[in-house]
């Protein structure tokens, strides 16, 4: 490296590409507000190769704290409307949102009657876990198609702070289970700092991103180009990627370690410049619309204003990735070969392993 890319890449805050110009510039709830934005005007998903389908696996809907028992919520994930509630037994259920009566969203105005949903028009309760009309008040019998299994129910779990629905387009049950993070539940870890998203792309992008180191440079501002070693499960994959980071007090050598298991869950561990977890937790609510929270925590007992400034800077270059890979892309995508964005007719056999046929993450036939 030459002494001027070393003398550049000192401070691992200066900002490394154009868009960090732009970035800066907003500040408070101008931020907050342009993170959750919709792109407007951008190309339909048919004009952008995005129509592939969701990838199966666990999604992570909401934190489990913004849910109390007796809370009814409407969700829309998986491009499909849904009602999500945790019943007085403390379980989180969820099931289609429309009533099989006359259509009515029972997230909205829907109650919770022990640990059955109650639809907000005429009061019929539905079992999330049988997925059947269990009463309907005013009638002495329940019609029998509503009797057996009428609706879609969902597979639910909760693990590190979040509630996590099982997807899959044959609704088969789940095939693993979400990995969970011991630091997530240790007193010893503070409390989540929570960052979101609407990233107006793909799973497959986000993805394709996980494994592109060479990206780190020029949008994270390393002080070079890191060096992965990758490593593969049977519904997972990660990587230890090792690199220069730029500090105020020079260059450390410093660690990043990211795992994930399906395509929803991915967590990553920083060490060198601070000691930090990053659970990233994805969820497509549309084909070309994914919600993102960046959720971060740290030893209580070790924070340090280094950590601190890193668990600040580290939200903001990804908002920088996101301008560059999600948004600008998809208004210039006349300019790839194929007419698509990253990833998909554009390069090849990368959209291949994301059919939705292989929705998984098989480990590759020569992987160690």
């Amino acid at each position: 490296m030459s002494n001027a890319e070393t003398s550049a890449a000192t401070d691992a805050r200066t900002p490394p590409v154009a868009v960090w110009q732009i970035l800066e510039k907003l500040k408070g709830q101008d931020l907050l507000d342009w993170r959750l934005a919709e792109v407007k005007d951008r190309a339909s998903i048919e004009e952008r190769n995005l129509d592939i389908g969701i990838p199966f696996g666990w999604y992570p809907l909401l934190l489990s704290s913004e849910l109390q028992v007796g809370e009814v919520k409407p969700l829309r994930y998986f491009s499909q409307d849904l009602a999500i509630w945790r019943g007085e037994d403390g379980k989180v259920r969820m099931l289609d949102a429309y009533c099989k009566h006359l259509g009515a969203h029972m997230g909205h105005g829907g109650k919770v009657h022990g640990n059955l949903l109650e639809c907000p028009f005429h009061a019929w309760r539905y079992d999330g876990d049988e997925a059947v009309v269990k009463d309907v008040p005013y009638a002495r019998n329940i019609p029998p198609q509503v009797k057996r299994k009428c609706t879609r129910n969902w597979h639910i779990t909760e693990a590190n702070r979040f509630i996590w629905a099982w997807y899959h387009p044959q609704d088969v049950a789940p095939l693993f289970e979400v990995a969970v993070l011991p630091e997530a539940s240790d007193p010893a870890w503070t409390d989540y700092e929570v960052h979101e998203w609407n990233v107006w792309g793909s799973l497959q992008n986000m993805a394709e991103n996980g494994v592109d180191v060479a990206h780190f440079r020029f949008i994270h501002g390393t002080a070079n180009v890191p060096l992965g070693e990758l490593r593969w499960g049977e519904w997972g994959r990660g990587a230890d990627v090792k690199a220069k980071m730029g500090t105020p007090w020079g260059e450390v050598d410093g660690c990043i370690s990211y795992d994930t298991m399906g395509p929803g869950q991915s967590w990553t561990r920083f060490t060198g410049i601070s000691e930090t977890l990053l659970v990233a937790c994805l969820a497509p609510v549309e084909l070309d619309h994914v919600h993102v929270r960046f959720c971060f925590t740290q030893p209580t007992t070790s924070r340090s204003p280094v950590a601190g400034r890193a668990m600040r800077d580290h939200p903001a270059s990804s908002s920088s990735m996101t301008v560059t890979s999600f948004r600008a892309a998809f208004r210039l995508t006349t300019s790839f070969a194929s007419g698509g964005p990253f990833g998909c007719a554009a390069i090849g056999t990368g959209a291949d392993a994301f059919k939705p046929a292989a929705r998984s993450y098989p480990r590759p036939p020569n992987a160690s």
